[in-house]
């Protein structure tokens, strides 16, 4: 926090590329809370990079930066702003250091506990491992894997749709709905997905293919509800195994193959039913209607009717969700 503080007001002139075959882009990057973020020369926002999850490329100059696990999306920082290749430098070792470690002394306790239990009962270890694990994983960890995650997921929907004019679309709609980030992708995920660190991924047609945006807030409160807190965390450790946690526990990381294993044979399978009333509760706690969201999953509404009859709402969202315009930005994010 003190050196976020610190780089609060730094500004500085780069070169951004959304993607390998995109074209280069003027921009000013600054310092955000917890994200670095490239603006045009308007000042609209054109991609916003967690500080957790920030690579570069070699040591030289200019200063190559890219989301790591996406070597494609670059920002390109010449040596004549050499406070801000400084301040991403300082805020990287920052977030470096505030992730656990082998041999600090707050994960001894933890490995010599796993070797105890594995001693004397190995029929508990797994399960005893990821509760541990997800108790004591610091959220700056979560969101890490979180964005590792989404990089694999895009490399296989697509690159994750971005406009300027549907960045406060965006943000409206994960204040909302109480999560970190809403990412829009073109293919690839069925409906949504959740990741962790609170990111939830739709597919494009969820915002396209409706009127109102109260059907993309119901699919995104419907993540929450079903893998919402730890419960994708959980699914991928249980996916990659005792030495998965293992790993997680004494470096803070998850092998790159259980991430790779995770998006391969549950990111993509159709989502699980959730149950009503658990969805209902999240509904009124959003002030968000649930029929839109109930005749969207079944447009004949006879497996939704719970939704429909006891809507919270009663059939329509008490305060707006974002404006219109808003909505028709969000509705053509994936056209730009």
């Amino acid at each position: 926090m003190t050196a976020l503080r610190k780089y609060a007001r730094l500004e500085a002139s780069g070169i951004w590329r959304a993607s390998a075959k995109a074209q280069r882009l003027d921009v000013i990057v600054s310092i955000g809370d917890a994200m670095l973020v490239i603006s045009d020369s308007a000042g609209k926002p054109l991609a916003h990079w967690s500080l957790a999850a920030i690579a570069r490329e070699g040591a030289g100059t200019p200063a190559i930066f890219f989301p790591d696990g996406d070597v494609g999306e670059t920002l390109e920082l010449p040596k004549d702003e050499p406070e801000m290749i400084e301040a991403i430098e300082t805020l990287r070792t920052a977030v470096a250091k505030a992730r656990p470690h082998p041999g600090r002394l707050r994960w001894i306790g933890a490995v010599v506990s796993v070797a105890v239990v594995v001693a004397v009962a190995t029929l508990w270890v797994p399960g005893a491992l990821v509760n541990h694990a997800l108790r004591v994983l610091p959220e700056v960890n979560r969101t890490a894997i979180g964005d590792q995650l989404l990089a694999r997921v895009t490399r296989v929907s697509g690159q994750a749709c971005a406009s300027p004019g549907a960045y406060r679309a965006l943000r409206e709609l994960a204040a909302r709905t109480g999560v970190r980030q809403v990412v829009i992708v073109p293919e690839g995920v069925p409906q949504s997905l959740y990741l962790p660190g609170s990111v939830v991924l739709l597919n494009r047609s969820i915002v396209e293919d409706y009127e109102e945006p109260d059907v993309a807030a119901g699919y995104v409160l419907a993540e929450v509800v079903r893998h919402g807190g730890a419960r994708t965390l959980r699914n991928v450790l249980e996916t990659g195994g005792v030495r998965a946690t293992a790993a997680l526990l004494t470096t803070g990381d998850v092998p790159p193959h259980v991430l790779d294993g995770f998006v391969e044979t549950q990111a993509f399978a159709p989502a699980t039913p959730v149950a009503h009333a658990a969805l209902l509760a999240a509904f009124e706690e959003a002030r968000i209607s649930s029929t839109p969201y109930a005749y969207a999953e079944d447009i004949s509404g006879e497996t939704t009717l719970p939704l429909i009859e006891a809507d919270p709402m009663g059939g329509q969202s008490q305060v707006p969700i974002m404006r219109d315009a808003d909505w028709l930005q969000l509705q053509a994010i994936c056209d730009s």
